[in-house]
Order: C-alpha cells, then sequence, then structure tokens
C-alpha cells in the first residue's frame, strides 16, 4: 500500500469499520491457524479475534488510526516482510494487493512466511455487474490498470481457491462498490475520500457525480436499477483467494 495513505487515510477507520458478515468469511478461510500476519492490515480491519495477529502496514497515518486494542503492527512493506520464514500459521491481506509495487514479490514473501493458508480480499476486474462504472467508466480503466486478474494469483502463489464474496445492502465498510444499494452515498465527499479509486481519479468524477445526482433526483437511477432495492446481498466482484 503506498504512502499516499498518509493523506487519503485521514478519518478512514470512521468510514471504513469492517463488516462481521465479511469478516466470517475471512475467519473462516483462516481455518484454524493460532499465529496471523495482517499484509497492508490498514487501521485494523478484520483481524480475528482468538488469534495472535501481527500486523503490517506502510503508512503512518493508518497505523496512528488503529484503536489501542488492535494488534502489534510494524511498520513496512509487503515486498519486504521483515519476518523469518515460516513465521506464522496464515498470511492475510484484505483489498491491498493491488496498492503493492511488485505483486509477485509480495505473494513470495507471504509464501515465505507462511507455513499454511495465505486468504486474500481481493477485487476481480473482468467483473462487470456494478451500476457505479455506468456513471464513471474510469473505475474501470482504474481497475484493469491496478488490479491484478484472478488468474494471476494461481501463477503467485500456487493452487488457489476463489469464492464470490457477496456484499451485504447494509455494509458497514466503505469499499469501492460496497453502496450498490445506496447509490446517493457516492455523492457525498466524505464516503468518495475513503476510498482511493476516487483519489485516483481526481476531477474525472465530476461529469459521473452531476449525472448521477441529476439520475436520483429524476428517478431515472430507479428506473434502470431499481430491482437492486429488492437485494439483500450483490455480487460486484470482490472475491476470496485462499491457498489449499
Amino acid at each position: 500500500m503506498p504512502l499516499t495513505y498518509d493523506t487519503i487515510g485521514v478519518d478512514y477507520a470512521n468510514l471504513r469499520k469492517p463488516d462481521p458478515r465479511i469478516g466470517a468469511l475471512i475467519e473462516g478461510a483462516l481455518d484454524d491457524a493460532r499465529t496471523v500476519l495482517n499484509v497492508g492490515a490498514g487501521a485494523g480491519s478484520y483481524e480475528p479475534a482468538g488469534k495472535i495477529v501481527t500486523a503490517l502496514e506502510p503508512s503512518t497515518e493508518m497505523i496512528r488510526q488503529r484503536p489501542a486494542s488492535a494488534a502489534l503492527v510494524i511498520q513496512g512493506v509487503a515486498e519486504d516482510l521483515p519476518f523469518d520464514d515460516k513465521a506464522f500459521d496464515a498470511v492475510m491481506g484484505v483489498n491491498t494487493v493491488h496498492h503493492w509495487t511488485d505483486r509477485a514479490k509480495g505473494c513470495a514473501e507471504m509464501r515465505r512466511v507462511a507455513t499454511g493458508r495465505i486468504v486474500l480480499l481481493t477485487f476481480d476486474p473482468a467483473h462487470r455487474g456494478a451500476w457505479l462504472i455506468d456513471y464513471f467508466p474510469e473505475l474501470a480503466a482504474l481497475d484493469d490498470a491496478q488490479m491484478p486478474q484472478i488468474a494471476d494469483y494461481a501463477g503467485w502463489l500456487g493452487a488457489v481457491d476463489i469464492a464470490p464474496v457477496p456484499v451485504p445492502h447494509d455494509c458497514t465498510d466503505g469499499f469501492l462498490y460496497a453502496y450498490w444499494r445506496r447509490p446517493q452515498a457516492y455523492l457525498d465527499d466524505k464516503v468518495r475520500a475513503a476510498m482511493s479509486s476516487f483519489w485516483a481519479i481526481g476531477d474525472a468524477a465530476d461529469k459521473g457525480l452531476a449525472r448521477l445526482k441529476a439520475d436520483l433526483d429524476s428517478g431515472a437511477w430507479e428506473k434502470r436499477y431499481g430491482a437492486l432495492l429488492d437485494q439483500d446481498t450483490c455480487d460486484v466482484g470482490y472475491r476470496l483467494v485462499t491457498t489449499g
């Protein structure tokens, strides 16, 4: 995760609260691991209770926002993990791989320090089901440019299981596509401020924001996407990657 999070991470902990339903999927994938390394740990989201967790995070701002009850945190990067070989039962990472400068090296480092599973929550850039990209095509282009293809993980980690992560309509974690049933949220500057993708596209978002507001005011959004309002969860492209 680049150190730009020292800027965009302000108030991140309040806007990116871990969703317990997604957390349960991650904890289930970690299985019976006792010691866990959380790479790109941010403000401490999804660090499992009942396990001995060590966090690794490059951003000073993100480290500052970690609660006192959070796991021990070490400042560092995925590509150069400051730990011995086989130091942890499992290694996890949540929405972090696309921020690394060398994904293959970071995955090799995770493999080096783990005796067991590696669990990654990531996004499939081939997924085009989210309505948000109809308003912000720049987001799709950004995903194509920065997100690893799902097939890449097998090349970096060996055999992996890939499972979709359904996002609840009231998801408490404000990642990019979390508000699929709450379109008004994207008009809030504070909500978008916790999304690195909106920072990345900058002023290019203005046209889409104006169109989204107009469609919400006129009812055009609901006419086009109203079927989503009856869904409790939606597959918007997030995937759980787990090694055997």
